[in-house]
């Protein structure tokens, strides 16, 4: 094909790989004059059927016209192009497998309503007020009830992915050794411990030990009795 860039007549395939779920072949070229890359896409030439609209009207299967209904209700939301096109080839596949040679637009419609709510539950909502023709707060709770329920139901739904992620943090925790010691510890015990916030090097210490210590604890240093009892305490130590 030309190349889009410079319009000459040859340009060569550097990469080809499937795409669209096994449906499309993508292919990398580039021009051999300019030297410009760009990306083509191969898909099968297959009849689609008629859409039918509410007013009884005909016109014919436009895929653009459903992206771009799909691309408004997924306005700055994170959900990925890749994505999308997935969903759009999903959504053309099944209406081509239908056999029908007419289809109804509100078929096709629940169709993009099962995609977005795969994608982006916010989205689904725009597209449901648009589509079902929501007048009031009231239609929009219950819709958002409606999508809660079915979130309920589902054995892989958002809920229970997180499950398993909560009882993990919390197996986590019991593991794990606690940073102090538990209040009454040093009443319960026995001789030797010392509660929370003390010594620990003084647990090994005898009673005589103890009592020296204590008597050096309250020395006065004005006192040259206390200074001496202070310095036999550092020796008993």
């Amino acid at each position: 094909m030309y190349c889009p860039f410079c319009g000459h007549i040859e340009t060569k395939v550097t990469d080809s790989r499937l795409a669209g779920e096994g449906r499309q072949i993508r292919r990398r070229r580039e021009c051999l004059s300019c030297g410009e890359r760009f990306t083509t896409f191969e898909t099968a030439e297959l009849v689609m059927p008629m859409v039918v609209k509410g007013d009884r009207s005909r016109e014919s299967f436009d895929e653009a016209k459903l992206r771009s209904g799909m691309e408004k209700a997924l306005e700055k939301r994170p959900v990925p192009r890749e994505q999308l096109d997935e969903a759009l080839s999903r959504i053309t596949h099944k209406v081509r497998s239908l056999g029908d040679r007419e289809v109804q637009s509100r078929a096709i419609g629940e169709l993009v309503m099962d995609e977005l709510r795969q994608l982006d539950e916010v989205a689904y909502v725009r597209f449901a007020s648009v589509y079902r023709h929501f007048e009031d707060v009231e239609a929009f709770h219950e819709e958002i009830q409606r999508l809660r329920s079915q979130r309920a139901l589902a054995p892989g739904g958002r809920d229970a992915r997180r499950t398993p992620k909560r009882e993990q943090g919390r197996d986590a925790n019991r593991d794990q050794l606690p940073l102090l010691p538990l209040e009454g510890q040093g009443k319960s015990g026995g001789a030797g411990v010392e509660p929370a916030g003390g010594n620990t090097s003084d647990a090994a210490q005898g009673p005589g030990d103890a009592n020296t210590r204590t008597d050096a604890a309250h020395a006065d240093p004005d006192d040259p009795d206390t200074v001496t009892g202070r310095t036999v305490a550092t020796e008993t130590k």
